[in-house]
């Protein structure tokens, strides 16, 4: 069955990666070990460049490293977004006599993912790009937008759910809106690793030594 594979690509990262050794992901390849009998036409990952921040400055250039690293790979598509921080007010949820009841806090907002990657998941559904399409998210953002190609465009939706066996469920809207739903586990990840080198037209690309 011809496939496109979607990605939210934050949201892969913090719900199956953020705290495994498995970061140094090969997308296409998890999208073969996932689906194993399908014709897997294209690989769209959507993500937004990180700012450096205090506690984490190198964090940028990794996530950089890695993006160059996926654009050795054929039939991946890279969709970034924006990534935002203000500073806002908040109340404190347990205020303490005598002291402010208000905090200013840095807020960090990742704009596009969800607009971009609906865009794309319903123009290439109305193009006919392809029969199935497989979305690695446990957003119920995207509720709506999967509901209407399985419905309104009659092509089939499979829900893959990046958080592992012990992390959270899929909401009751988002698992009905698909046509079917399957778990993303540490196994699928470990047997879907980048080369600790790769080569492109720049020289030579290294895993991060901290993943």
């Amino acid at each position: 069955m011809k496939t496109i594979v979607y990605v939210d690509g934050f949201n892969l990262y913090h719900r199956a990666l953020r705290k495994t050794p498995f970061k140094w992901l090969n997308i296409y390849r998890l999208a073969e070990v996932l689906l194993p009998n399908d014709e897997i036409k294209r690989v769209r990952f959507f993500t937004a460049r990180l700012r450096t921040r205090p506690e984490d400055p190198a964090q940028p250039q990794r996530q950089q490293i890695y993006l160059r690293a996926l654009g050795t790979l054929p039939k991946i598509n890279i969709h970034l977004g924006i990534y935002k921080e203000r500073i806002i007010r908040r109340p404190l949820a347990e205020p303490v006599s005598g002291l402010p009841r208000y905090v200013r806090v840095l807020n960090s907002e990742e704009k596009g993912t969800d607009v971009n990657l609906t865009t794309h998941l319903l123009v290439d559904g109305f193009q006919g790009d392809y029969e199935k399409a497989a979305i690695i998210t446990n957003d119920s953002d995207f509720v709506d937008p999967i509901r209407y190609v399985r419905d309104g465009l009659g092509l089939e939706v499979v829900l893959i759910n990046p958080a592992n066996e012990k992390g959270s469920h899929l909401t009751r809207e988002l698992k009905n809106a698909a046509t079917s739903t399957m778990w993303l586990r540490r196994s699928h990840l470990r047997r879907s690793q980048l080369p600790l080198v790769i080569e492109d037209a720049h020289g030579t690309i290294t895993k991060p030594a901290s993943w």
